[in-house]
């Protein structure tokens, strides 16, 4: 577990004469929100890391800080989630799947559930909107092929690229997995919209179906 600094001043002062470098992940954390070593500590005792603490929802987060910190430790992610999606929208995103992976890794590892998400995009591959289209448990997110293609025409979309996420770190898809896709592709093919893959994030790695033959 990554070092709890003492006091919030000596990470700070280290943060402003040597850089972000200079600061391990709890004192980025810490002195990032204003949190306080002992918040600090209880968040890295509960989720173990920060990859972890910033996968969490605001309600698990609150259940160790008070619910002002919570709230900006949520934004936190969402600031580099922000980051990631902006050259999505400024090219085409078939000529950078690296920066979808990283995209994709950042906003569903770590989670405790699985949730699936849509990438909608435009007739040029530029992203549209990023949604949410389930949520599920810790080993099955339901999907609904008629409203994910009733979603993209209502976002004028040509194409959607699908993600999910397994919590448990198994980064082979399922039989249920590919099941689904496929009926999405059918749903998507009699009204011309193009499932261009499905990703799934089991930890650290991001898994092509397109890749694996599975599309």
């Amino acid at each position: 577990m990554a070092r709890i600094p003492s006091r919030n001043a000596e990470a700070l002062a280290r943060l402003v004469t040597s850089g972000p470098d200079a600061l391990d992940d709890a004192e980025a954390l810490q002195v990032a929100v204003g949190l306080g070593a002992a918040e600090t500590a209880a968040l890295f005792a509960e989720f173990g890391s920060l990859p972890e603490v910033l996968a969490a929802t605001p309600a698990a987060l609150a259940r160790r800080v008070p619910a002002q910190q919570a709230a900006r430790i949520a934004l936190l992610k969402d600031v580099a989630r922000r980051l990631l999606a902006a050259p999505l929208r400024a090219r085409p995103a078939l000529s950078g799947w690296d920066a979808v992976a990283d995209y994709l890794r950042t906003v569903l590892a770590g989670r405790g559930r699985e949730q699936l998400r849509g990438l909608f995009l435009d007739r040029r591959n530029r992203l549209i909107r990023d949604e949410v289209l389930g949520e599920g448990t810790v080993d099955h997110v339901p999907v609904y092929p008629r409203e994910i293609v009733r979603r993209a025409l209502e976002l004028d979309a040509s194409a959607v690229v699908l993600a999910h996420n397994h919590p448990g770190g198994l980064g082979a898809p399922s039989a249920a997995d590919v099941e689904s896709t496929r009926q999405v592709v059918e749903a998507g093919r009699l009204l011309r919209i193009a499932v261009h893959d499905h990703f799934l994030v089991a930890d650290q790695t991001v898994v092509s179906f397109r890749s694996l033959g599975l599309l």
